[in-house]
């Protein structure tokens, strides 16, 4: 069991300030994973401080004297990446003048960091796998299986479930990294921890600078408190040292911060439908707003297929019936009650307005009284329909369109061959 002590020791060995409850938790599980072999991957926004948990994992590991190397992956051109990390032989590409070995050569027995893992190519991806799983890997230009002891770090700012359903990282590497999963927490999360980094940058800063330190009167705090920092702790910190270089009160109010504080409102709470608000933690895509706005235009027309269903069978509107539908109506800037509308219009019967069509044509008649009525009720039933349903109908079609090739009928859809095979297995869809 991990104490409270201990924890506060690692924070004072690698610089790390705060006393949040998810930071400290993020803390204690990167102590528990480190004398294990066991890959890592450590999730959270961007600047909010992975790798330095990258660094505890190591250092309190049994590989603590070996090397270790962090390689931001997402830095890398996708052409050469294949030979920083495994090597390459003389002459395998243009240029390769000699030998070289790659970082998981180097670090045998050691740790490699690899930051960005989202942003790794597919086929580097493939190769990383085989080191994960056999500790095998070959050179750039070689046939030749070399072996390495490398504990893997990995760490991401994007989704990788995401990645995985848009067929941009492999679902088996996810899972096969994500063995022990550390989420660091944004800085908008951990209270006032703000306060305190806000301290520490300007406290660093006077006595780089030798001058007085910045301070916080209390609105200030509350201020910074409540700003969602999107730069989390890199932007946190320059913000503290524009303060400490330009102003000449060191005592900072909220009027003051917040002309440091740049206008953000992309996290300001959005309203969704009525008194609906975003809440803190809830991150709203505009795909799930545009799902929203197509799901209540369905109930709409769902509404009105029942009241035309409703006024012919009953021959004609009546107050009884817009009654019953008075959610059609609330949006309509004109003030009026049933009642009202009855009076002025005694009765708009639906047949009658159809009854000037028939006459025009007898075609008309026969498809009015044998298939529209039918027809509504029948987009009823489909109106129930799932969105399983439906993604199972788009899957079967795909797959006629291509003669069951899932390679090409998972390109159409969108999706990787993998999950399309998922897919196929789930619904019991025989090709």
């Amino acid at each position: 069991m991990i104490t409270p002590q201990e924890i506060h020791s690692v924070k004072l060995r690698f610089g790390i300030i705060g006393n949040s409850p998810l930071l400290n938790h993020a803390i204690q599980v990167a102590m528990q994973a480190a004398p294990t072999d066991m890959t890592v991957l450590i999730t959270g926004e961007s600047g909010s401080g992975k790798e330095s948990f990258s660094k505890i994992i190591h250092s309190l590991s049994l590989r603590k004297h070996g090397k270790f190397i962090a390689i931001n992956c997402g830095a890398i051109p996708e052409g050469t990446i294949d030979s920083e990390l495994f090597g390459h032989e003389k002459g395998s590409f243009t240029g390769a003048h000699e030998a070289r070995k790659g970082y998981f050569e180097v670090t045998d027995g050691g740790s490699i960091f690899l930051d960005e893992i989202g942003e790794m190519p597919l086929g580097t991806q493939a190769r990383l796998l085989r080191v994960l799983e056999n500790g095998e890997f070959i050179k750039v230009g070689s046939s030749k299986v070399q072996k390495t002891n490398v504990r893997v770090i990995t760490a991401t700012n994007v989704n990788l479930i995401k990645a995985v359903e848009k067929g941009k990282f492999r679902e088996d590497l996810y899972y096969r990294l994500n063995t022990v999963p550390i989420f660091v927490p944004p800085l908008r999360e951990r209270g006032e921890d703000m306060v305190l980094l806000f301290r520490k940058f300007t406290s660093d800063f006077s006595e780089r600078y030798h001058v007085k330190p910045i301070s916080l009167d209390e609105g200030a705090q509350n201020l910074l408190m409540r700003y969602p920092f999107p730069g989390n702790i890199r932007q946190l910190k320059n913000i503290a040292e524009q303060i400490s270089l330009l102003e000449q009160e060191r005592e900072v109010d909220a009027q003051t911060l917040s002309k440091y504080l740049p206008n953000d409102n992309s996290r300001l709470p959005m309203a969704i439908s009525g008194n609906t608000q975003k809440s803190e933690g809830t991150d709203f895509s505009e795909r799930d707003l545009l799902y929203k706005v197509l799901f209540d235009m369905k109930k709409d027309m769902n509404e009105l297929k029942k009241l035309v269903l409703e006024s012919y069978q009953n021959g004609g509107l009546n107050q009884s019936i817009i009654q019953k539908h008075s959610g059609l109506f609330e949006d309509m800037e004109s003030n009026f009650t049933p009642s009202e509308t009855q009076e002025s219009s005694p009765n708009y019967s639906v047949p009658l307005v159809l009854e000037s069509q028939k006459s025009s044509s007898p075609i008309d008649e026969h498809d009015y009284e044998d298939e529209t009525i039918e027809d509504i009720i029948h987009e009823e039933d489909d109106n129930s329909l799932s969105l399983e349903k439906k993604e199972k109908e788009m899957i079967l079609r795909a797959l006629r369109k291509h003669n069951n090739k899932r390679k090409y009928a998972a390109s159409d859809l969108g999706i990787s061959e993998r999950t399309l095979y998922r897919k196929i297995k789930q619904y019991e869809i025989d090709q």
